[in-house]
């Protein structure tokens, strides 16, 4: 192990190279910028590559090219870069193209303010792409943690083909901690599925016959044939696909089969943290930075005989509704602090409906941390 005083962004950016990140392209955007201004230093340092783009969607582009050829790839950026990245987040998501996004979320909207901190961005990370792709999102709530959890966010990009976000915020990224370091090749990585057969026999990337299968990816240029879509799957084999799209079968199991391959590996993709649950009867539920204020808040609630516990979500999406029903499943009400309006409080009401238990939020928008102290206040007003 070695010590490092780290900013969050710097382990970020460590969490990339440890994962196996040798091409990072990016475009600077505040409260993300000393991400690519590491990665131009260290990628060579690694025997790895930096390109700056012109904007975000050159940098999304150049990581899916460098990605086809075999490169594990990765780009950062901040809310408005990420609303332009959304054409390419998405085909990358349906050509099965491992990549690594980090958001380093500012506050909103629109160009928003550069330098404060949100968590505006849980539903765009979901949905921000057209066509129903899916998505895989995980949110660090420490430096150390920013670190691990970007190790993990490649892997689970490699074993998956797909497009992994880690959901960081301006506050988190810009603050800096004590982090040990491992020994990079001592940590396990993850390997996308590449083919097990010679080239002649191989029928392209698109020989997926079960909705759980990740087909192998050739790496361009090793002599495979490689079929790399964004329009989808066609199973009349060889990834064949017509002039005019898909057929109807093949649009359906296209769809199904991306959403299929990630809930078949749910439980080894979710994360979290539950801190006495087991008897709580008030469960906070956050994630990010202000999970830190919600378990401060639940020691205080303890010491004032409140029998409180921490849902910390590590894992996003998919969101985890069936850990949120076994967390509060003796809970008669449930607080949600996130620094937006209310959105992973719409999703944790989804998965206690028709549970009788009252659901609350303690919001700000303003970019300032929600205290423990009024987390316990609305802890008070729903208990009294």
């Amino acid at each position: 192990m070695t010590k490092r005083l780290l900013l969050g962004n710097d382990a970020f950016c460590e969490g990339l190279i440890a994962g196996g990140v040798r091409f990072y392209a990016g475009y600077p955007i505040t409260p993300a910028t000393e991400i690519a201004e590491a990665m131009s230093r260290r990628m060579p340092e690694v025997g790895g590559t930096y390109v700056q783009m012109e904007d975000e969607l050159g940098s999304m582009g150049a990581i899916m090219g460098a990605s086809a050829t075999g490169v594990k790839s990765a780009t950062a950026s901040a809310g408005p870069g990420m609303a332009l990245m959304q054409n390419e987040l998405g085909q990358s998501i349906v050509a099965e193209i491992p990549l690594v996004v980090i958001n380093v979320q500012r506050a909103g909207p629109g160009i928003g303010n550069a330098t404060r901190s949100g968590q505006m961005e849980v539903m765009q990370s979901r949905y921000g792409s057209n066509g129903e792709v899916p998505a895989v999102v995980l949110s660090p709530s420490s430096v150390e943690e920013a670190f691990w959890l970007t190790v993990k966010a490649v892997n689970f990009s490699e074993m998956l083909r797909t497009v992994v976000i880690v959901l960081g915020e301006g506050m988190l990224g810009l603050q800096r901690a004590v982090v040990d370091l491992p020994d990079y090749d001592d940590i396990k990585l993850a390997e996308r599925p590449r083919p097990s057969v010679q080239p002649d026999e191989f029928l392209g990337n698109y020989n997926a016959n079960a909705l759980s299968d990740v087909p192998p990816i050739a790496d361009f240029g090793a002599g495979y044939k490689s079929i790399l879509s964004s329009v989808g799957i066609s199973r009349r084999g060889g990834g064949d696909i017509s002039v005019l799209g898909l057929s109807e079968d093949d649009q359906d199991f296209t769809i199904r089969r991306l959403h299929q391959k990630i809930l078949d590996r749910k439980n080894e993709i979710t994360l979290f943290e539950q801190l006495m649950t087991e008897d709580a009867e008030i469960v906070y539920i956050a994630f990010g930075t202000q999970a830190l204020s919600a378990i401060g808040a639940m020691h205080e609630a303890r010491a004032k005989g409140i029998k409180a516990g921490v849902l910390r979500l590590i894992t996003v999406w998919p969101f985890p509704e069936d850990i949120v029903r076994t967390c509060c499943a003796k809970a008669r009400a449930v607080v949600v602090p996130e620094m937006n309006l209310g959105q992973v409080r719409l999703l944790v009401g989804s998965a206690l409906a028709n549970t009788g238990i009252k659901i609350v939020g303690v919001n700000r928008v303003d970019s300032i941390t929600i205290t423990p102290a009024q987390i316990l206040e609305k802890t008070k007003e729903v208990l009294s």
